[in-house]
């Protein structure tokens, strides 16, 4: 049974003593507004949150293999390149040349000493053994001189090029930072090939299917992106217990690293939608809508199918020719009279009329004394502890 605090207000007396008992007329109503209510549908969505990455699949690290210097970054995370476009300019360390430098030497003195060895075979004074092994000498020399000519050991400076058309992924280089062999310099993923891993209750993975929408939204503030469904995993990630979920999104449109909200739709739910303040979860958990019925709020139990933070979607014997209580549906109670006051935008728009007649401390939803000269009021607060919407699990 729900309990009922009362403040008994002695009002100033004129004439009569302030002892004498309120009346049940005197009790007050509350004040609310309403809505008429509506069948319709609204997706059904599974919310998570993850982090733009690259797939694992598409994406290249450039770095040189040679100790150097950064001597400029052309482009930085975030930019669409062409295919063959500068990303990072470095300079070798003067070592690594060095080290080219000593290479070349090696070939040429292993292809004189070739030369040297093939007119001694001639004149019978070296052996054909001799000369097999001045050949391979030649060979070895080459491979280590062509080696480090491909990890940019012969030039003074390099340019890394994207080796693909996509988008600069990470650039964790600045111009000037000194950097070991083998450094990573800068990553580039394939257009398309950045995506957002979200983990998903493994009880929810019959729900998911591969194409399916998905809204992305950015924790940080900004424009929604509209993506897709590209992988669903079969497996449950070990560190999280979930099953990981991979969005793909238009390139270019959400940057490495950002964080990301996701609404993966599943489906679509038909019921009553109604505004998400006029659904009320009681002590046990339970959900309930007021409607009002001979100028008195019905609660009617309802199940929440899709819950958002404008409107719900919610099932129920819900009466279509009875308005739906809303600003002060957290106030009322099955059996309360209630009175259906003027939207409070209307209402302040008109500076008078049914405005002028409200307490100005109370909002939809409060109790309106019905005040009369000599009389104690009571006035009825919320019941123990406010209906709180927390309980309710969104679809995701």
């Amino acid at each position: 049974m729900k309990r009922v605090a009362t403040i008994l207000l002695a009002l100033p007396l004129a004439a009569c003593g302030a002892g004498e008992p309120a009346d049940e007329g005197a009790r007050g109503t509350a004040l609310v507004s309403t809505v008429a209510p509506q069948q319709g549908s609204l997706p059904r969505v599974i919310e998570a949150y993850g982090q733009a990455v690259p797939a694992a699949n598409g994406t290249v690290t450039l770095s040189v293999q040679q100790p150097g210097q950064v001597v400029a970054v052309p482009a930085v995370a975030g930019t669409t390149v062409a295919a063959g476009q500068p990303i990072v300019i470095f300079a070798l360390a003067p070592a690594a040349r060095s080290a080219w430098q000593q290479a070349a030497s090696a070939v040429k003195a292993a292809e004189s000493q070739r030369e040297t060895t093939a007119r001694l075979v001639t004149q019978q004074l070296a052996t054909r053994d001799q000369l097999v092994q001045a050949e391979k000498a030649v060979t070895d020399a080459r491979v280590a001189r062509d080696a480090l000519a491909k990890e940019g050991a012969g030039a003074a400076t390099m340019t890394l090029r994207a080796p693909f058309a996509g988008v600069v992924a990470t650039v964790p280089v600045a111009p000037g930072d000194r950097t070991q062999p083998g450094q990573a310099l800068a990553t580039v993923a394939r257009a398309g090939a950045l995506i957002v891993t979200v983990g998903v209750d493994p009880a929810r993975r019959g729900d998911l299917r591969v194409g399916a929408p998905v809204t992305l939204t950015r924790l940080e503030g900004g424009a929604s992106v509209t993506g897709h469904v590209q992988r669903v995993d079969a497996i449950l990630n070990p560190r999280t217990r979930q099953i990981d979920v991979d969005i793909a999104y238009p390139a270019g449109a959400i940057l490495s690293g950002e964080a990301m909200k996701v609404a993966i739709e599943t489906g679509t739910a038909q019921g009553w939608r109604v505004p998400h303040r006029a659904v009320v979860i009681d002590a046990d958990g339970k959900a309930n809508v007021f409607q009002i019925v001979g100028g008195k709020a019905k609660a009617v139990p309802v199940t929440i199918a899709v819950a958002r933070s404008d409107d719900d979607l919610v099932t129920g014997a819900i009466d279509p020719h009875a308005r739906l209580i809303v600003d002060g549906a957290y106030q009322v109670g099955d059996g309360d009279a209630v009175r259906v006051g003027a939207d409070r935008h209307a209402a302040a728009s008109r500076g008078t009329g049914s405005a002028a007649r409200r307490h100005p401390d109370l909002e939809p939803g409060s109790i309106m004394p019905q005040a009369r000269p000599q009389e104690v009021l009571a006035l009825r607060l919320p019941p123990d502890g406010p209906r709180l919407k927390a309980g309710v699990t969104r679809e995701g």
